[in-house]
């Protein structure tokens, strides 16, 4: 049988976990907006471009980003490829 310590310690690691994963939704949902075709990329020449966190380029069917990362910061745009 758990001693009265161990139960206490057990409780406290799923409350951490718990808060963190919390914190993270949180964080995740303050993020700014995805890159959308009205952003555009930063010359119209430009096929594939990123602001150091998403990456988008034109497809057939339209602008494809990728998703942004938890510890993303965005910068300004410049061109991967024309």
């Amino acid at each position: 049988m758990p001693t009265r310590d161990e139960a206490l310690a057990v409780t406290l690691s799923i409350a951490v976990a718990l808060l963190m994963v919390v914190l993270a939704v949180v964080a995740g949902a303050s993020a700014g907006p995805a890159p959308t075709a009205e952003a555009g990329p930063p010359d119209p020449a430009c096929v594939e471009w990123t602001d150091s966190c998403v990456v988008c380029s034109r497809a057939p069917g339209g602008l494809a980003c990728s998703t942004p990362g938890i510890a993303c910061t965005r910068g300004a745009p410049r061109c991967l490829r024309r």
